[in-house]
């Protein structure tokens, strides 16, 4: 799909910067070598990578009323514009549980959750609050979900445990998500998914604030320096407020926490705040190109770079006769996965383990950075 509008550079530089660091910490060499940063928080806490999904949703929001705001005051009807909010929120959940099943779709162990398919049910939600109210509204209902998803978790209980137990087995988020999804969960955890049904109330939260900022940006009465600094102010009362309420229900982007709400939603204010002042008001722009490459077609990357690893990680099938092809066998001659194989031979040589996971990484983000580059050079923009 061809598709040239003008766009906010600054967006999609947050866009593009944000999904970049998806990837880069979707992809390391090797699991076992990892810098910090790029690990996700044991559980409670946060680390940089424990920013990026809530940036991502922040930014969703924020696209919101931009997308539709010209729309709605040029006079289009309420009901075509909310069956665009539901057509993409069905493709991006659709694309979601592609990914989940990609390549061989086991539907009796299939994830039903995941990253694009609370993207999908937050956008969906999001959008329709946008077009059915206003921004006091909106604000309220923020609130009011980190208020109620606040009680529920340190109020209620799961049985067998006890109340306000917050563990990763004991929590009542996770006891909603084993018995609703059962092996429909993501694998590594098991007992809980860190894209589950009642932490859904603190995604969507995250997303409005972002609609919320969406608003500001697009108010005639502020110049753009007066939405800078109101940005800067509301995103440091944000992380002030997610600081005072962690003691009580603490930072935590599995359970992803009413403090966890505030504190990353102000980082993201923040964020947005300084790439506004730089590239779209002072007009520094010759940094952004590769993250506005990235950000103009951010799902593609997101699900592209999804499928290559799961293709390069297998050694049986179709990958498994390409590896015997391209003699990439291990010593008793049985086919080997490729990443593990470009991995130890590229970078793993002669690289100290961390960097070469790290350098393994970028090389990945690299290569697809030219594939993004390809479609951007000729104006496509894959939207759905």
């Amino acid at each position: 799909m061809y598709n040239k509008i003008e766009r906010l550079v600054s967006l999609d530089v947050f866009r593009g910067l944000t999904v970049a660091g998806m990837v880069l910490v979707n992809n390391p060499g090797t699991w076992s070598h990892i810098y910090w940063p790029l690990e996700h928080a044991e559980w409670n806490g946060w680390t940089p990578t424990d920013l990026i999904f809530p940036f991502f949703l922040f930014i969703v929001g924020v696209a919101i009323p931009l997308a539709f705001g010209k729309r709605i005051e040029r006079g289009d009807p309420r009901k075509k514009l909310f069956l665009k909010v539901v057509y993409r929120s069905v493709i991006i959940f659709l694309l979601g549980e592609f990914l989940a099943g990609f390549p061989y779709f086991h539907l009796s162990t299939i994830r039903i959750p995941g990253v694009l398919q609370r993207i999908a049910v937050c956008y969906f939600f999001a959008g329709l609050i946008y077009l059915l109210t206003r921004a006091r509204t909106t604000a309220i209902i923020a609130v009011a979900l980190l208020v109620i998803y606040h009680f529920l978790m340190t109020r209620g209980h799961a049985p067998g445990h006890y109340v306000g137990d917050l563990s990763k087995e004991g929590s009542l988020a996770s006891y909603i998500d084993r018995t609703v999804f059962g092996p429909h969960v993501w694998r590594q955890a098991v007992v809980y998914d860190p894209e589950g049904i009642l932490s859904t109330m603190g995604a969507l939260a995250t997303t409005l604030f972002g609609v919320l900022t969406g608003y500001l940006i697009r108010d005639k009465n502020k110049t753009p320096i007066e939405k800078v600094a109101l940005m800067m102010v509301a995103g440091f009362a944000c992380v002030i407020v997610g600081w005072c309420w962690n003691p009580w229900f603490p930072i935590n982007k599995s359970l992803w926490t009413s403090s966890c709400v505030f504190f990353t939603a102000g980082l993201a204010l923040e964020f947005l705040a300084l790439c506004y002042w730089l590239i779209d008001i002072k007009g520094y722009k010759a940094w952004t190109k590769p993250f506005v490459i990235f950000g103009v077609n951010a799902i593609v990357l997101f699900v592209g770079t999804g499928m290559m690893a799961r293709l390069m990680g297998m050694n049986y099938g179709f990958m498994g006769r390409l590896s015997s092809l391209l003699h990439v066998t291990k010593p008793d001659g049985s086919p080997r996965a490729l990443q593990p194989f470009i991995y130890e031979h590229l970078f793993a040589s002669w690289l100290s383990p961390n960097n070469a996971s790290l350098a393994f990484a970028i090389s990945f983000i690299l290569l697809w950075l030219f594939l993004m580059w390809l479609l951007y050079r000729k104006n496509i923009i894959i939207k759905i």
